[in-house]
């Protein structure tokens, strides 16, 4: 598959971390998951994070939401530290939106059912909400699916679904978990399209995880890969598929991109 991303937004944009993780460590049981993490997501990057199951990365998106708390550090977003801030006030005072790997959505309702109902409690103005899921509708290509029930859409038909309801609120970062997972070829190609389609037009900082080495480093800007519970390489694609650590500990040798 060909790198979506003709250019690397590192080269031309000021860098502004938008979030860090500072010497971030957390267990559950006996078992070290993440140990004293160090790592910055800039403003306007598609970021994304790499590794073996179990490693943390979904553990680093329940952090950022604040569904669970470190044992140690800290977690800064834009130059304040929320590690004690609850979920509530993390998504309206710094525009977190998230994305899940299943559902994300009302099975039993229509795709403009769903909108509709996330619409009316983040939007309170009925002119400015119906604007936003009319864009919304346009923008994933919705308008053939408007009358069918979400469960009974295809793959990636539920995956733009998710991501569109994830965005009603016009959220400063998007987490996206798994995207890529069990769609075909050309669904995935044009959900990297989207991914992109986001950063340049409205310079949202997207952050994605996904088992699919090649889908997801054709779209990102920068990305990390996790190994016993550290992050051993942090770079553009071509750096970290070159780095010997992160062959060694995932991609194996004979990783390529394209």
């Amino acid at each position: 598959m060909s790198v979506i991303k003709k250019f690397r937004i590192k080269s031309f944009k000021k860098q502004h971390a938008v979030i860090s993780f500072q010497k971030v460590s957390i267990t559950f049981g006996k078992r070290i998951v993440l140990d004293e993490i160090n790592f910055n997501i800039n403003q306007g990057e598609i970021f994304g994070m790499l590794g073996p199951n179990g490693v943390g990365k979904s553990t680093i998106f329940n952090l950022i939401t604040g569904l669970i708390k470190p044992d140690s550090g800290k977690i800064i977003i834009e130059n304040s530290d929320v590690t004690s801030l609850p979920i509530s006030l993390r998504t309206t005072k710094f525009g977190i939106g998230y994305c899940p790997q299943y559902s994300g959505y009302f099975h039993n309702l229509s795709v403009l059912e769903n909108l509709k109902a996330v619409g009316e409690i983040l939007i309170k103005d009925e002119k400015d909400r119906k604007s936003k899921v009319d864009e919304l509708i346009g923008d994933f290509e919705l308008e053939n699916t408007l009358d069918l029930k979400a469960k009974n859409l295809s793959g990636g038909q539920k995956k733009k679904l998710a991501i569109s309801l994830s965005l009603i609120g016009n959220p400063k970062i998007l987490l996206l978990d798994e995207p890529f997972a069990a769609l075909d070829i050309l669904s995935i190609s044009n959900l990297q399209q989207i991914i992109v389609g986001l950063q340049t037009r409205s310079n949202i900082t997207v952050i994605v995880c996904d088992h699919q080495a090649r889908d997801l480093l054709s779209c990102v800007d920068i990305a990390i890969v996790l190994s016993n519970s550290k992050v051993i390489t942090k770079g553009t694609p071509s750096e970290i598929t070159s780095d010997e650590l992160a062959k060694s500990s995932y991609f194996g040798q004979k990783f390529k991109i394209n």
